[in-house]
């Protein structure tokens, strides 16, 4: 019974020991850097044509690399360039009024309307001295009272005329008034808002990829009716792609924006993919289910994105990964990605 005794206190003493040696051991060691574990995330593109017509052509299929400006596809553009050269000759029309409204009377014109006025001044003239010879012999029978009343109707009429040729002249010489150029331009402004209208829907009749990225769906086919709200394609966004994992309140405070990364995964086990803390999650939420643990279960994370870079386009949406935050010797976290390229 001793025996046993002293067996056991001389256990519990080892126990001790190695207990008290290995938290001593714990607290001598200094972090070199958090590990986590999430998965690859990147953005979708639903990419639709502005605009209601039949698709003419599609240039990419699933699985196809895209860049950015590329052409995917149009649609058929007969009507829209018909519209376009129309509403061209319109813009050039008045354009060509405004500038006649500016540049006023041509000369000639006033010339013209010079010799009427003086044309008409002669006519006067010659209907006063009629009207003035036949008043004078009315009395001596030469001429009757019927004469005289033509000869006085002529002269008004020459007077009339008169008038009517001076203002004209008048007119010439004053040029266009202000409100009928600035009538001119503003019809001017309203065709060419159109044609830029028409131009516009006419660009957006090519289909252009916004982004770096992948064709993961091809929705329609050529001979299909487009419109603004039916997709064509939907393009996976490969640049920036992050890694979404989650980081334990202890750790938050030694998490940064711009820390560097590093990524690894069980695809590439000997591969290590640079990256940078791009997002640090203001508020804390329970561990998804995607990567709880026994001694995550109830824990309360903080989301982080890791920004990556994969030229090889090797990573995948949805692939699991491990991210490596590397900290400095004093426990701080590791100058940024950003802040060693410079």
């Amino acid at each position: 019974m001793k025996k046993r005794l002293l067996l056991l206190i001389v256990l519990l003493a080892a126990l001790g020991a190695a207990a008290y040696w290995f938290l001593q051991r714990q607290k001598g060691e200094v972090r070199r850097e958090i590990t986590l574990y999430g998965n690859m995330d990147l953005r979708q593109v639903a990419l639709a044509f502005n605009g209601s017509q039949r698709i003419a052509r599609l240039l990419v299929e699933e699985g196809d690399t895209v860049q950015p400006g590329q052409e995917l596809g149009a649609l058929e553009k007969d009507r829209l360039e018909a519209s376009v050269q129309q509403s061209q000759g319109k813009v050039e029309a008045q354009r060509h009024a405004v500038e006649r409204l500016e540049n006023g009377t041509r000369p000639e014109e006033i010339a013209q309307a010079r010799a009427n006025a003086q044309s008409a001044r002669v006519d006067l003239k010659n209907a006063r001295l009629r009207h003035d010879r036949l008043k004078k012999v009315v009395s001596t029978g030469a001429a009757s009272e019927q004469d005289v009343d033509n000869a006085r109707t002529e002269m008004d009429v020459a007077e009339a005329r008169l008038e009517v040729t001076q203002k004209a002249l008048d007119l010439a010489v004053a040029g266009p008034r202000k409100e009928d150029i600035a009538e001119a331009k503003a019809r001017l402004r309203a065709d060419e808002a159109e044609l830029a209208r028409l131009q516009r829907e006419l660009a957006d009749a090519t289909l252009v990829s916004p982004t770096h990225g992948v064709i993961q769906n091809r929705i329609l086919e050529p001979g299909e009716m487009a419109s603004p709200g039916k997709p064509v394609f939907t393009i996976a966004v490969t640049d920036p792609k992050w890694a979404r994992t989650y980081v334990t309140g202890p750790d938050l405070g030694k998490v940064r924006n711009g820390m560097a990364a590093a990524i690894t995964t069980d695809s590439f086990p000997d591969k290590r993919y640079e990256g940078w803390v791009g997002f640090i999650s203001p508020t804390a939420e329970f561990t998804p289910k995607s990567v709880e643990t026994t001694e995550l279960r109830t824990a309360l994370v903080y989301e982080v994105r890791v920004h990556v870079r994969d030229p090889s386009d090797e990573l995948r949406l949805g692939m699991p990964v491990t991210v490596h935050l590397p900290l400095a010797q004093d426990g701080t976290p590791s100058a940024s990605l950003e802040n060693s390229q410079r």
